[in-house]
């Protein structure tokens, strides 16, 4: 699957959970299995994923929550990003 991560979330939801939990939340593909999301994420990004939670939204969008590890800081890969 080529274009598994659509984009990032930046809601006041998902700065808590970047800053709390250390988790980062993404719409991704429809298709994209949790498998294909860690695997996208860490080959992007070059870190370690720890957990990768999905859910498909009210809208039809499939929604990520991806736990990184505690060495990686998830508000350093949103500032890498841009969202931050």
């Amino acid at each position: 699957m080529k274009n598994v991560i659509i984009r990032v979330h930046s809601s006041e939801k998902a700065s808590r959970l970047m800053d709390n939990e250390n988790i980062i939340t993404l719409t991704v593909d429809r298709r994209a299995t949790k498998h294909d999301v860690k695997r996208a994420f860490e080959e992007m990004f070059k870190v370690k994923v720890v957990e990768v939670r999905t859910l498909i939204t009210s809208r039809g969008e499939k929604k990520a929550y991806v736990k990184l590890s505690p060495e990686v800081k998830a508000r350093e890969i949103a500032t890498r990003i841009g969202i931050v």
